[in-house]
């Protein structure tokens, strides 16, 4: 598998990368996890007003990056935000299974949309371009999701994912063996979130043969 960045997103983004892993993982409920879970909770209740969010340079980075590509940040908004609002507004992170809370957990600590996806539910490689009018896009637990002008990531068979949304149809479940996982940098890359992505799902999900995948910009 490779990932390979469209010209045309990179013309109006044009540092826009992505780190990405595969890698074979064991999935548990959530009380693997669970520790993590609440030290992040409290680490950006006590630390964040929701004021303050939109401050984070990497968010603000981001969001800047969807006005840049004609997109509303604020009626769009990418996962990690919405993730770190839903904390400060003083609720849980959801609690899903150890796979997809590992990736919110690296979301919120990297300040970066984070992809958790089946491996083996997508077909051939993976183009990352911009969003069509013609999309058709239905995010986990959002219905259809207008993804015009935003970050799609897409395979031989659809677009899949998005830094606002994932699919249904590359989620994980009880099934899932084996995982894509992906950074989104919209500026700044850090090859440091690599290391901070291993570790995290090599403590809590048991991962073991885990590969860098080619990013072609």
């Amino acid at each position: 598998m490779t990932i390979t960045i469209s010209n045309e997103l990179l013309e109006i983004l044009p540092d826009f990368n992505v780190l990405a892993y595969s890698m074979d993982v064991r999935l548990e409920d959530s009380s693997v996890i669970e520790g993590e879970i609440r030290k992040t909770e409290e680490l950006i209740s006590e630390e964040y007003t929701l004021e303050e969010v939109l401050c984070i340079p990497l968010i603000k980075e981001a969001r800047d990056s969807y006005k840049k590509l004609g997109k509303d940040p604020s009626r769009y908004r990418l996962a990690c935000e919405s993730l770190l609002r839903r904390i400060v507004k003083g609720n849980s992170l959801y609690r899903i299974n150890n796979l997809v809370d590992a990736g919110n957990v690296l979301s919120i600590n990297l300040f970066r949309s984070t992809a958790v996806l089946d491996y083996d539910k997508i077909e051939g490689d993976i183009t990352i371009r911009i969003g069509k009018d013609d999309d058709i896009y239905e995010g986990i637990g959002r219905g259809i999701i207008n993804v015009s002008r935003i970050p799609l990531y897409c395979d031989n068979v659809s677009p899949f994912g998005s830094p606002t949304s994932d699919t249904i149809r590359t989620s994980v479940n009880e099934n899932t063996k084996k995982i894509l996982l992906m950074i989104i940098c919209f500026k700044t890359t850090d090859l440091k979130d690599g290391d901070r992505a291993i570790e995290l799902f090599t403590k809590y999900c048991s991962a073991t043969n885990i590969q860098k995948i080619e990013v072609r910009r």
